[in-house]
């Protein structure tokens, strides 16, 4: 009987879970990782911020709820079975003054919900005992919170897979994707592939290769670059952990906030900008072909229309460097400009609806023997193994 084939598009840490965990899981499968960078965990997993979730902002019963809970308990043995960094430097979420409170409450009924454990209500000499140089009126606390070195991570999983008889193929571009009957083949310029099962997790580019496996064409990516600032290494100590604002329920971007990372140093950020390209994380990183496709999706004009006073918000706070610190220096006071120094950027691969609406949750679809994942963003990287147990369950 001929091995099952099953391939998988992107070498992020999605990409590279789901391969790990059908290597293991099914050692009578052909398993094969297609990216057409040279290196994994090129893009979203190589430039974010490096915290691992606990759950407390997710919509009880929601995919990213459920997933992001197993996911951190997942990702936390996995990281101390390889020796990787794992530091649960907890979370401070800051309500700043009396109208934040509500939003605060609603965060921790959800936390509550979702099952996060030791959380914490602070008043504002409470949350001065966990970061002594934040201020606010009232905070909520997640000791379990914590930070990690997802490429590290992702490179692991990689090893996993070619340990397991997988394969990850570097510098292969998927142009073309083709059916027949059960049968799917997936081209590059140069070569042609064959499998029984594929798996679409190619996060700034989701969208585009779903449409090459026939999908529909929504939801769509829109790019957003989330710019970030670094504490200049003699005040690191401003920060023992995180801190994070009270986020604006109108969209699943959580705000500028204070990440400690594993390797001492403190980030600011990131903001939320339109990106002028799918990999544009420079300012001055520019694709027409990209920024066309963002502005013809009915969807981005939509949302355009919404929300741009909140865009030229963003847009002034990435031009200018005061404004920026001045967010952040709402929950440190001590902060300064003299204190930062940029960082380098990442893009956030954002899924948007027909209506103009930001989609939230965590999206998968199914079409006969391709899987697509059409929207993975934070807290995919904490949720990658339980993504991975998701998607191999109803695969094979």
């Amino acid at each position: 009987m001929a091995e099952t084939r099953v391939g998988v598009v992107g070498a992020g840490i999605v990409g590279l879970a789901i391969a790990r965990t059908l290597t293991l899981e099914r050692p009578g499968l052909n398993v094969t990782v297609l990216d057409k960078e040279d290196r994994v965990a090129a893009h979203q997993t190589g430039h974010n911020s490096g915290v691992a979730h606990a759950g407390l902002y997710y919509a009880p019963g929601s995919l990213k709820a459920k997933l992001c809970r197993r996911g951190i308990g997942l990702l936390k043995e996995f990281c101390a079975d390889r020796n990787l960094p794992y530091e649960e430097c907890g979370k401070l979420v800051v309500a700043r003054d009396a109208a934040e409170l509500g939003a605060l409450g609603e965060i921790e009924r959800r936390a509550t919900a979702n099952g996060v454990p030791g959380l914490r209500r602070l008043t504002g000499g409470g949350l001065t005992e966990i970061e002594p140089h934040a201020a606010g009126v009232a905070a909520l606390h997640s000791p379990t919170t914590a930070i990690v070195d997802f490429p590290a991570v992702a490179r692991a999983f990689a090893q996993d897979v070619a340990d397991g008889g997988g394969e990850v193929r570097l510098g292969f571009e998927v142009v073309r994707i083709g059916r027949a009957g059960d049968r799917v083949t997936v081209a590059s310029p140069h070569e042609e592939l064959a499998f029984d099962r594929l798996v679409v997790c190619a996060g700034l580019h989701s969208d585009r290769v779903a449409r090459l496996a026939g999908d529909s064409p929504a939801p769509a990516i829109i790019p957003f670059r989330g710019e970030y600032y670094r504490l200049v290494p003699s005040r690191t100590d401003l920060v023992r952990g995180l801190i994070y604002p009270v986020p604006d329920p109108r969209y699943p971007f959580l705000g500028v906030h204070f990440t400690r990372r594993v390797d001492g140093g403190v980030d600011i950020g990131p903001n939320a900008v339109l990106a002028l390209a799918r990999e544009g994380y420079r300012r001055r990183d520019v694709r027409p072909s990209d920024l066309w496709d963002t502005i013809r999706w009915p969807g981005f004009r939509r949302l355009a229309r919404q929300h741009w006073r909140t865009g030229a918000r963003e847009l002034y706070g990435s031009a200018v460097k005061r404004a920026f610190v001045a967010e952040a220096r709402s929950f440190v006071p001590d902060l300064t400009t003299a204190d930062v120094v940029p960082a380098p950027a990442g893009v956030r691969a954002q899924a948007v609806d027909p209506d103009g609406s930001l989609v939230d949750d965590f999206r998968i679809g199914h079409l006969g023997p391709i899987t697509t994942i059409r929207n993975a963003p934070s807290p995919a990287a904490t949720s990658s193994l339980a993504i991975a147990e998701h998607v191999v369950k109803a695969l094979l």
